[in-house]
């Protein structure tokens, strides 16, 4: 199920399509134009409304959604017979637009409100397979393929400090030892261990920038296409960025082309606490001449908490996305 401030942003711009007068009337009404919102999802965002603590995202997502409707790149005013929500379930096969809502059929939507990560997925799928096809599960524990003798210290480390019963390679934790030890490390590292993590974290960010950089070859543009989620089929952005409102048009591969020329892509280890690699491509205006830089980092960390689930791979774009090649002010 997706979380409340999620529904908010995603439901709410598309009621702002459908051209009521305000956000009260169209939850009066609960429009029949309006498919998958199920009757506990419409109770929740009603009562959400009650609470004048979420007032301001519903205002901010219903005024991205009346933008929509009247854009010249959008709706054009016309009233849609259809509007579609994704809601919390994954795509089936290979997803090619990260849409949340579809309007008449045609129309693809993504709703992004203060999020700058633009993929979240296993490190073996960003590093070595440059994101190509579809994400699928996580896969094995990244930092155990980069860093082996780096995690095994560190684990040793951790299981002689701590009161837990678990085997002697990491490898052998079961789910349950892994959530315990997660847990158990939730207020921090014991005394002595954090230069070991420190250690670990320069060895993943290290070799994962060298092994990353190694596999792009002549594959960057490509790449570059899928970090910044550049597919096929054109579709818009709405939301809200830190210091502005997002209402964005999204290039097609063939748009970026006529327009665009990746010059370089390179890689680098960061430092920040925990396992970092930065990014930075440089990419050319084909009318202008104008070199364009777009930079990122991407976060490689357990997920649920340290030792518990395989390591994942956040890809943060850091370039606001206004200043993004491919990426066009709706109008």
């Amino acid at each position: 199920m997706a979380d409340l401030r999620t529904t908010i942003t995603e439901v709410v711009t598309a009621l702002g399509t459908l051209g009521f007068e305000d956000v009260e009337a169209a939850l009066e009404a609960r429009p029949v134009e309006l498919h998958n919102v199920d009757d506990d999802v419409w109770r929740d965002l009603q009562a959400a409304w009650a609470a004048p603590g979420k007032r301001a995202l519903f205002h901010a997502a219903w005024s991205n959604g009346r933008a929509f409707l009247c854009a010249r790149d959008a709706l054009r005013g016309r009233r849609p017979e259809l509007v579609e929500w994704k809601g919390a379930h994954r795509a089936p096969g290979d997803e090619v637009v990260p849409a949340d809502i579809r309007i008449d059929h045609v129309y693809f939507v993504s709703c992004k409100y203060l999020s700058r990560i633009v993929v979240n997925a296993s490190p073996a799928h960003l590093f070595d397979r440059l994101l190509a096809g579809g994400y699928g599960k996580r896969g094995s524990d990244w930092f155990g393929v980069v860093a082996p003798a780096e995690l095994s210290a560190l684990y040793d480390a951790v299981r002689s400090s701590v009161a837990l019963t678990l085997p002697d390679d990491v490898a052998g934790c079961d789910v349950a030892q892994r959530r315990a030890l997660a847990t158990e490390l939730r207020a921090g590292w014991p005394s002595g261990v954090a230069p070991l993590y420190d250690a670990l974290c320069g060895a993943v960010a290290g070799r994962s920038a060298a092994r990353w950089q190694s596999a792009i070859a002549n594959n960057a543009e490509r790449l570059l296409w899928r970090m910044l989620r550049i597919g096929s089929a054109p579709y818009y952005v709405l939301g809200v960025a830190a210091d502005d409102v997002l209402r964005m048009r999204i290039a097609t591969p063939w748009d970026w082309r006529q327009r665009y020329e990746l010059c370089e892509f390179n890689t680098s280890a960061g430092d920040a606490g925990q396992p970092v690699v930065r990014w930075r491509a440089l990419v050319r205006d084909r009318a202008t001449r104008d070199d364009i830089p777009v930079e990122g980092h991407v976060e490689v960390r357990w997920s649920h908490g340290r030792f518990s689930g395989p390591p994942e791979a956040k890809v943060y774009l850091d370039t606001p996305h206004r200043a993004v090649p491919g990426y066009f002010p709706l109008v």
